[in-house]
């Protein structure tokens, strides 16, 4: 293979990959928008499979202002569910920490069933050491 052809052979696969990277970002926002019907969804399936550069560019330019927004809707439900559950376990009570407190709770496992006497034991002996 000589230099050009090289160069060519990276050039073309740069533009395939970039390709499928605009692809699933394309098929993960059409799965992600509650708003569009299935049939739609479908017809631009099958419009990315007939017409595969054609119709990327067609919905980039028609519904890339609706990608970006429904990216950053998500991105901040994400970030609500992340902040909420940070609160919950914050507000949880801290671990016990004096070493009778720490056999007391391994004390109301062995009670309840949860640990097993070998368990409560090796608990109680690390609690105490």
């Amino acid at each position: 293979m000589s230099f050009g052809e090289v160069v060519w052979l990276i050039v073309i696969t740069f533009a395939f990959v970039a390709y499928l990277m605009v692809l699933f970002a394309i098929l993960g926002d059409l799965f992600r928008d509650r708003d569009t019907s299935g049939w739609v969804k479908a017809l631009w399936i099958v419009a990315l499979i007939v017409f595969p550069y054609l119709s990327a560019f067609v919905y980039v330019v028609a519904r890339g202002r609706g990608m970006a927004e429904r990216r950053v809707a998500e991105a901040a439900e994400v970030r609500r569910e992340t902040d909420a559950y940070i609160r919950e376990v914050a507000a949880q009570p801290p671990a016990p920490r004096s070493p009778a407190d720490q056999i007391a709770q391994a004390q109301k496992m062995l009670d309840q069933g949860v640990i097993s006497q070998p368990e409560y034991d090796r608990l109680k002996a690390k609690a105490l050491a």
